[in-house]
């Protein structure tokens, strides 16, 4: 068994998820709000803020339709945090030995990363065939993800960094990509204004991006 199992159904729910940095909590409800009626239900709060794990708390408490995950995730401290504020996904831009160890003690899936052939073989060997791929643009974008696709068959990637709605839809085409992450949904102007509807608009987009079956 995969342990990319229980994370499969919540990423093939969205096209692209919106990865958010967010240190204002009176802000995540309304914006988990927005995103899930304009068709993004996932979204991905970053741990780079003091407020984010309470953002992560009010999403989850107050947002029955989203399904809130914790990004940015590095060490076992900020796992055990965010599972307890009710993050139902986790999200690390790599992988250490400790932060795998605590996975393996969580039901909570994790998307761990990689970026080289070894990096993404050893996770696989862990049981892991859905990896974050980051930063996508400066690691090779497209033209690697491809030549990756043949050798590391059966391991699927999320593309970070970089990744915006102009190249958004030429990622979702390849088939080992299952979906993208990205922050052009949730402009940092319209969160300060609480300027939801923008934001509503913006997911309804990205929600359309096909992708490869």
């Amino acid at each position: 068994m995969s342990r990319s199992d229980a994370l499969e159904p919540i990423v093939r729910r969205v096209p692209m998820i919106p990865v958010v940095t967010l240190s204002n909590v009176a802000s995540a409800a309304p914006l988990a709000r927005a995103l899930a009626a304009g068709g993004l239900p996932v979204v991905e709060i970053t741990l780079r803020t003091d407020a984010a794990i309470d953002c992560i708390a009010a999403i989850a408490a107050e947002v029955s339709d989203a399904f809130v995950g914790a990004g940015t995730v590095l060490t076992p401290d900020q796992h055990q945090a965010a599972q307890r504020a009710g993050a139902r996904f986790m999200v690390s831009p790599g992988s250490s030995p400790n932060l795998l160890a605590a996975a393996r003690e969580s039901d909570v899936p994790l998307m761990p990363g990689a970026i080289t052939p070894s990096e993404a073989m050893a996770l696989r060997d862990e049981g892991y065939t859905i990896q974050k791929f980051f930063p996508a643009e400066p690691a090779g974008g497209i033209p690697y993800l491809d030549r990756l696709a043949a050798p590391l068959a059966g391991i699927r990637f999320c593309p970070t960094g970089g990744i915006g709605p102009d190249n958004a839809e030429a990622y979702l085409a390849q088939p080992n990509v299952v979906c993208v992450g990205g922050t052009w949904v949730t402009p940092d102007d319209a969160i300060a204004a609480g300027d939801w509807g923008r934001i509503e608009a913006l997911a309804r987009e990205a929600a359309a991006l096909r992708r490869s079956p």
